[in-house]
């Protein structure tokens, strides 16, 4: 009995002891070619590699050619220090040194370093052969040879912009995880061919659904080369799995601050990567002049791409000085009315705003049914207004039939910033017992639902988005309207709305 236990308690330390062995980091971050940029290591070098695993990278990428006496080697470029790696030897090679004193790693020498490190998975990009398809096929059997040979099957995942390299991998290793590069095949034949991932240009994937496809299929989806911050924001708000980048300590500031992070998950959304007329399926219009309950004094037009047009990844409204009926400026109000409404949720409007005493941009939400009466009985959230003759402030606001401009007693709050040189993230958390209103992710506003009843909290309704820019007003034309400023636009990148 005795003996039992002991070799029981054995069995449990070395359980224990090989499933410790491996803490793989979980995040989305690959650095492209290791982690060189801020610390000006040389690309795809031992340094690199060992500083995307001291960040704590999910995987440092490296590319692998063949030299002509048939010896791995790791680089991202045909040449290195001018010298074409398939032409040359492995000892010509080395007649050359990197900026920081290394030779050209060997794949072996390579991978005996990432073995070092259990934290950090190593994606192993076999580059195609520029001399023979059979030379590449050649180049992949070796590398898998090589990483049998050291021992690191655990720390590697595959990448190639060859498919056929890529289905030579599973046969080699059929639970390989394996992602093509190219973007020339559909999530569906990729899944059909057994590769585990997509690895695209993250272009391909603002086509409608793309990401949701390859996730339906079981297909994980990593973007290359995501070296921007609206590039980041886009695809983490999207749900990519990992992110392959020049700058992973940018991204991984990004990952603190995206509302996925915090249990939000993307239900709707337009970022405005299309040209024209803005989507149909999400946006309609208000149209027509008379004031609009506010003595304003444009007319909005009705899908005209002289007011509402998207291009270069923008929504731009535009505010033309023309005649319509009995107005004299034009501009455009787009709602998603019967489109998207949403009760609840994270509303997030990156835009830069029109500059202009007379201009009054706004991004706000009204009631879809009116549930308690008109306005102001069935509320409104403004999530964003500005006026011209204030240009350092922006307004979050809340209008009820207890509190609302008419009797002087709306709540809300001014930030102060620079709205016309660079583009805001305005953001709205609404939740059943608060509204929380953000600029750039810094809360400055919080409106609480008292539990007094519709009169001071109408907000447990369907409401629906709207952009717009008027002219003049009771308030945006408090101070006259400036007949120089025209035409003036006010640009959106995207509009997301979030629940939980």
């Amino acid at each position: 009995m005795k003996r039992i236990l002991i070799s029981a308690l054995m069995l449990f330390i070395f359980t224990a002891t090989f499933a410790q062995k491996f803490n793989w980091n979980n995040n989305q971050v690959i650095a492209h070619r290791g982690a060189w940029k801020k610390n000006n290591f040389p690309q795809n070098s031992i340094a690199s590699l060992n500083e995307a695993a001291k960040l704590g990278c999910y995987g440092s990428e490296f590319d692998v050619w063949m030299t002509s006496d048939q010896v791995l080697v790791v680089n991202h470029d045909p040449e290195f220090e001018g010298l074409t790696i398939e032409k040359v030897t492995y000892q010509e090679l080395l007649t050359k040194t990197m900026s920081n004193g290394e030779k050209i790693p060997t794949l072996e020498a390579y991978l005996r370093a990432g073995k070092k490190q259990k934290g950090t998975k190593l994606i192993l990009e076999i580059k195609p052969s520029l001399i023979s398809k059979e030379r590449g096929i050649d180049v992949t059997n070796k590398c898998i040879e090589m990483v049998k040979k050291i021992g690191v099957s655990d720390w590697m995942e595959y990448i190639s912009f060859d498919y056929d390299y890529c289905k030579r991998i599973l046969e080699l290793l059929p639970k390989a995880k394996v992602a093509y590069l190219k973007g020339d095949i559909s999530a569906e034949q990729m899944k059909a061919d057994k590769l585990t991932g997509v690895d695209y240009h993250y272009s391909v994937y603002q086509k409608d659904g793309w990401i949701e496809n390859a996730h339906r299929l079981g297909l994980t989806v990593n973007a290359w080369t995501v070296n921007t911050v609206p590039e980041v924001q886009w695809l983490l708000a999207h749900r990519v799995d990992y992110i392959t980048t020049n700058e992973p300590e940018m991204v991984f500031e990004e990952l603190k601050k995206t509302p996925v992070k915090t249990g939000w998950k993307l239900k709707w959304a337009d970022e405005f990567d299309d040209a024209g007329l803005p989507l149909s399926k999400n946006w309609s219009y208000d149209v027509g002049g008379k004031g609009w309950g506010n003595n304003e004094l444009q007319y909005y037009t009705d899908a005209d791409t002289a007011n509402a047009v998207v291009k270069k990844g923008n929504l731009n409204i535009n505010v033309l000085k023309e005649n319509k009926e009995n107005n004299h400026y034009t501009s455009a109000r787009l709602v998603t009315k019967n489109k998207f409404d949403f009760k609840y949720g994270r509303v997030e409007v990156r835009a830069m705003l029109p500059k202009g005493r007379g201009l009054w941009p706004a991004i706000w939400a009204l009631p879809t049914e009116w549930k308690y009466g008109s306005w102001p009985k069935s509320g409104e959230i403004d999530i964003m207004e500005h006026v011209g003759y204030e240009p350092d402030s922006v307004y979050g606001t809340v209008h009820t039939e207890r509190f609302n401009h008419v009797i002087h007693t709306q709540v809300g709050k001014a930030v102060k910033i620079n709205p016309y040189n660079s583009y805001h993230v305005y953001a709205i958390e609404w939740y059943e017992d608060r509204m929380d209103f953000f600029v750039d992710d810094e809360k400055y506003f919080s409106f609480k639902n008292t539990g007094k009843g519709a009169p001071e909290w109408p907000f447990d309704q369907n409401f629906h988005l709207i952009l717009n820019v008027a002219v003049g007003g009771g308030w945006g034309g408090k101070k006259g309207v400036d007949e120089s400023i025209f035409p003036a636009t006010m640009k959106v990148d995207y509009v997301r709305v979030y629940q939980k």
